[in-house]
Formats: structure tokens, sequence, C-alpha cells
């Protein structure tokens, strides 16, 4: 891949990471699904709208933004050849044909000035090794008066499996997981820290709105507590403990999880996050 400056996030989306999101899209998308109305919805994608999706992963939200924009176009890009090669496998599956993926680094990518008249992100935009020069390229892609959407997660606390993770915190190394301001998933939790960074990029009129769904993390409480415990956090900190502490683990986490099984069975976990909306100005000059 050119123009990559995210190398570490690049190894691990092209490594075991990106296998295991690729591997489990279905279930991923169980998990989050619930935010995908809420963010097509805040991007105001019309009929012939081109489309952008930072992190597209597997591609479900640039499949459902090209159904919203049949006129248009879609264009999912994400750094893992691994989820690419599965976005491209459904979307030929489901026939959508105004859509193409691309595999790049959003913060450093060669969009062409003013090509897309929204952006999208659902839990895509988190990662990035400089994000004021992210979102400052992301919104060079945009045509003036165009829109960025992204859900991101809000404070660690409120996101329930995250709660289940910190039960483990007797027999594994869970230490700071999750405090905001971190480097990875949660280094957007903060408002404030959203709107700074997004101001800075050169977008106006930013809101930042909380919004919950609750998600499908597996059939029972012990396929949710493997499903969790083989996503990159959990297998990281399994690694580091012994056989014995690995097992109190496994049987602490089904437990939690036991108070979370709906009637059918299924854990349903409950995520919070922020829904932010920006805008690149009307006025912006539509040039590199």
């Amino acid at each position: 891949m050119p123009d990559i400056v995210n190398t570490e996030q690049a190894h691990a989306w092209n490594g075991p990471e990106g296998a295991h999101w690729a591997r489990n899209q279905p279930r991923w998308n169980a998990v989050n699904e619930g935010f995908d109305e809420p963010l097509l919805d805040a991007a105001g994608i019309n009929r012939d709208h081109r489309v952008l999706d930072l992190g597209c992963g597997s591609g479900q939200t640039t499949r459902l933004a090209a159904l919203r924009a049949p006129q248009g176009s879609a264009l999912g890009l994400d750094l893992s050849g691994p989820m690419l090669a599965e976005a491209r496998s459904r979307t030929e599956r489901e026939g959508i044909a105004n859509i193409s993926f691309a595999q790049g680094d959003a913060q450093v990518h060669p969009f062409e000035a003013g090509a897309f008249d929204a952006a999208i992100s659902r839990y895509g935009v988190m990662f990035f090794a400089d994000p004021v020069a992210a979102f400052g390229n992301v919104g060079r892609a945009l045509r003036p008066g165009g829109r960025l959407a992204f859900v991101c997660p809000a404070d660690a606390a409120l996101n329930e499996w995250v709660t289940a993770m910190a039960a483990l915190r007797g027999f594994l190394p869970v230490g700071d997981f999750g405090q905001p301001g971190l480097p990875g998933m949660f280094s957007l939790a903060a408002p404030d820290r959203i709107r700074d960074i997004l101001t800075e990029a050169g977008f106006t009129g930013i809101t930042v709105d909380r919004t919950e769904a609750y998600g499908a993390w597996g059939d029972g409480a012990e396929d949710a507590a493997e499903f969790l415990l083989g996503t990159g956090p959990g297998r990281h900190l399994m690694e580091q403990a012994g056989t014995i502490a690995r097992a109190r683990a496994r049987r602490t986490l089904t437990d939690h999880l036991r108070d979370h099984e709906a009637t059918d069975g299924t854990v349903r976990l409950r995520s919070t996050s922020w829904l932010v909306v920006a805008d690149r100005p009307a006025d912006s000059p539509d040039t590199t």
C-alpha cells in the first residue's frame, strides 16, 4: 500500500485482527448495526450523492450508503486487506453496482479535491496517528458544503461490553483499558476533544450527540464470552495470563453475561456512542 503513515494500525488490521473481523463480520454487524440508520440519516445522503466511507471494514455501511444513493456512488476506504476482500465479495453477491473499495490510509490518501458530498464512518476514525491531519484530508475530499458524519465510542463506563471485560480485573491485566484520550478505540471519548480536532481541521457546524443501541453479542452467555475473549482486546489480555487465570476469567465473564441474556437467550449489551456531524464550510475553496 502506498501512502501509509499509520503503520502500526496497518500491521494490525492486515494481521490477526483484520482476519478476525472479516471472518466474524455478521457478528460484528449484529453488535453495531443499531447505529447504522442514525449515522446515515445524519449524513443526509440523497439519491445522487457521492459518499466516502472511512474505515469501512467489510463494507456494511458502504453498501447501505450506496443503496441510499442509487444515482450516485459510494467508496469504502480501509487499511485492511482481509476486510476489503470480504467487502468486495459481499458487494458482488448482493449485486450493488455503484460501489467501490480502496485500501489506504485516510490521513494521507490522495483523494480528489471536492470529490464527495458526504463522508461517513461507523467506528473507523478513532485510530488516526494524527487526527487533525486526517480529518483535514477528509475535509478537502468533501465538496464545499459537504458533510462529515461518524459514530465513535463514548465513555468506556457507558459501554456494557467494557464493563464486562472490567469484571476480569482480578484475573487479567486489564489496567487502564478504556481510558478516554489514550490512543485507540476511546481516543475520541471526550466531546471537547472531538470539537477541538474538527475545528482545527477546518470543519464548522459541529454537533456531538449521545446515542445508544443494544447489540447482539452471542447466542447465550458462553457463546458471547468466547466471542468477547476472541476480539483483539480479549486476546491481548488472555495471552498475558496463565492457564488457571484464563479459565477463571472465562467463567467469570460467562457468569457476568448471564445477566444480559434476553428471553430468547441472545446476549444484548448496550453501546453508548457519540454521533458527530460537521460540515466543510460552503465558502471554502474547492482546491487541494
